[in-house]
């Protein structure tokens, strides 16, 4: 069982209150009285955790009388749902059935589906968040109203800083699924009718704002370092800063240089470097046995003990999406299968697609993270294999085995990465050449390197480095197998301008 498991809070109906113990476990409080709540230090550190809510990996979740929504982080609609099924990452899923269908081929007509329901009132999108980004401002606004003399334990700014950090990723990912949307930011809008009808668009500059100033604020005043895994920090805030910059730079002046920023406050004193344990340490570095290594500086904790229920913590369920529904437990001759603890899955809505996996060089490692064959149960008899040749008509696409199936239990304990060294170094070497508009610098190259050699790959040649655009072609490659099912694809495609060619060709 993990050490520490990420806070949860669930709302129904009524509000109730969970705190935040050293392993940041749930603890109910009761039901919420706004006249005399929160009043005491644990009360406004319980009250500021409600921003993590849609940062778990439960089913689903609910914040006072919002619809149920599902999390940022849980594989059916979240962001592998959202920015990695309807990316060239995917084959188009042309043997199933409803919403998964439409996403998977990179189908928005009906906007984007968070349920894996068929097709009717009970598909749900993410828009109700704007709701919960209000309540956000509510509890950031009741923060800086508390008495300073309350907090003795916990400081008043680390809950201010987790508040703004967790409206600032709801605002970011919204903003990236749907554009600029109209939230409330500001406290003296809360209450304001007029603000609060508001149906018309900020500006892209405007809501990239909002988003940068909460990640500001969150990195000067989080702690760096925490006993809670999966509880944020200021690092966390750099790099979500980092890749914030990154993205906007284009058309915001003074991100470029913002991102280099956080790439040297994130490279002191050497606290994060690649994971290269074991004779394939990309492929180890997903086991759970190596959750939070040295690469790792932030992810979603998740419990192998946890069953899908909201009370038992945040649980990964990927393999039974990613899993054809007929996979076997052993092959031909009783040995045992990477499925050997689970069987078959739910379904394979998620799959990998042939093209990005015929597209891997010969030595890259990172392959090994896909099955491009399985072992068939018919009715308990195991009598044949599943490969390339079935493609279109048993698969649309191969098996993402990225988080392994290592314990008999409902679920997985994987944790599921949210923020990697290797990303910053990609990252920073992306920013240099775009902010000088010229060819990469030593550093940069090294940079890339580094994330090639842990793969078993050569050297990146003169002939790739030798312009900004070779560069850069290189880097889009290098993200598309460094970080598959990270949930980063379709915010990659987009920043290069490479998103509708590139789905148009795959799907």
């Amino acid at each position: 069982m993990k050490n520490i498991k990420s806070f949860i809070l669930f709302f129904i109906t009524s509000i109730a209150v969970y705190g935040c113990e050293d392993n940041f476990d749930p603890k109910l409080y009761g039901t919420l009285n706004p006249e005399n709540y929160p009043t005491t230090e644990s009360e406004y550190e319980d009250y500021t955790m409600t921003c993590y809510i849609p940062f778990t990996t439960t089913w689903q979740y609910q914040i006072a009388n919002d619809p149920g929504q599902h999390s940022f982080y849980i594989p059916e609609g979240g962001i592998l749902r959202v920015f990695e099924a309807p990316s060239d990452n995917m084959a188009a899923w042309n043997l199933g059935w409803g919403s998964w269908m439409k996403l998977s081929q990179a189908d928005y007509r009906d906007c984007v589906y968070a349920e894996r329901s068929w097709v009717g009132e009970h598909n749900i999108n993410h828009i109700p968040k704007l709701a919960q980004i209000t309540r956000f401002t509510e509890i950031i606004a009741t923060l800086e109203k508390a008495d300073d003399q309350i907090f003795k334990t916990v400081s008043k700014k680390r809950l201010l800083g987790e508040a703004h950090l967790c409206r600032g990723l709801m605002l970011y990912y919204l903003m990236h699924i749907y554009g600029p949307l109209p939230a409330i930011v500001d406290k003296d809008d809360i209450n304001n009718e007029n603000a609060l009808k508001n149906l018309v668009r900020p500006s892209l500059d405007d809501m990239t704002t909002w988003i940068y100033n909460d990640f500001q604020y969150a990195m000067e005043n989080l702690p760096d370092a925490v006993k809670e895994h999966g509880r944020y920090t200021s690092d966390y805030a750099k790099f979500c800063m980092m890749k914030h910059c990154l993205n906007e730079g284009a058309h915001m002046k003074g991100y470029y240089e913002k991102a280099m920023q956080m790439y040297r406050e994130l490279s002191k004193d050497n606290r994060y470097s690649l994971f290269t344990k074991g004779d394939n340490s990309y492929v180890d570095m997903f086991k759970a046995i190596n959750d939070f290594n040295s690469e790792i500086i932030m992810a979603v904790s998740c419990d192998p003990s946890a069953n899908g229920d909201v009370s038992s913590g945040n649980f990964f369920p990927l393999s039974m999406l990613a899993t054809p529904n007929d996979a076997s437990k052993v092959d031909d001759k009783g040995n045992p299968t990477p499925f050997n603890y689970q069987g078959g899955g739910w379904m394979q809505a998620y799959n990998v697609s042939p093209k990005l996996y015929d597209s891997y060089e010969a030595k890259d490692k990172r392959r090994a993270v896909i099955l491009d064959e399985y072992w068939v149960n018919n009715q308990g008899i195991v009598t044949e294999k599943v490969t390339r040749e079935d493609l279109n008509k048993r698969w649309s696409g191969y098996i993402i085995y990225k988080y392994p199936i290592e314990t008999n239990t409902t679920f997985q304990g994987n944790d599921f990465p949210l923020a990697r060294w290797a990303d910053v170094l990609l990252m920073m070497a992306e920013v240099e050449v775009r902010q000088s508009n010229a060819a990469p610098s030593p550093q940069a190259v090294e940079a890339v390197n580094q994330v090639r050699r842990r793969s078993g790959l050569d050297d990146l040649s003169v002939q790739q480095t030798a312009t900004k655009e070779a560069f850069l072609d290189v880097i889009l490659d290098e993200r598309s197998k460094e970080f598959l099912y990270e949930g980063h694809r379709k915010i990659d495609l987009i920043r290069f301008n490479k998103y509708s060619q590139a789905c148009f060709k795959a799907k």
